[in-house]
């Protein structure tokens, strides 16, 4: 399984955000930088955490973006599950009827379980945890 860029890049933008904000908003531009993302594919990615009040845009001269919670309340499992639209790996698992063999799969349980057991890993890693460098235990 291969997780997509969207949730990849971020993640890196989340984790780019806790090191280099402080208290003043960091630009898009600046990011694009330092990860190697284009500026186009971040203004995508920005939308859904906007909207889910992970970030907060802010106007002017010294605008950009900040964090509207801690990076010890944003877990890697959170903006992973946004950004891939839920904590699946399958889409049967979420809408059985996607698949007629939903009822009767003998493997539609496991793809659930390795699903969970996933997810409750980067759910129990912060970004606090990632700017300490303090999640390879978890891992």
């Amino acid at each position: 399984m291969k997780l997509s860029t969207k949730s990849r890049y971020g993640t890196r933008l989340i984790l780019d955000m806790v090191q280099n904000s402080g208290k003043e908003a960091v630009q898009l531009s600046e990011i694009s930088k330092r990860q190697d993302i284009s500026v186009k594919y971040l203004e995508q990615i920005i939308i859904p955490l906007k909207k889910s009040k992970y970030v907060k845009g802010i106007r002017g001269a010294k605008g950009g973006y900040v964090l509207m919670k801690s990076p010890k309340e944003i877990t890697v499992g959170e903006i992973v599950a946004l950004l891939e639209g839920g904590e699946t790996i399958c889409e049967c698992t979420e809408k059985p009827r996607s698949c007629k063999k939903s009822k009767t799969c003998m493997t539609r349980q496991m793809w659930m379980d390795a699903a969970q057991a996933m997810f409750d890993k980067l759910n129990s890693i912060t970004f606090d945890d990632l700017k300490n460098g303090e999640c390879g235990s978890k891992i």
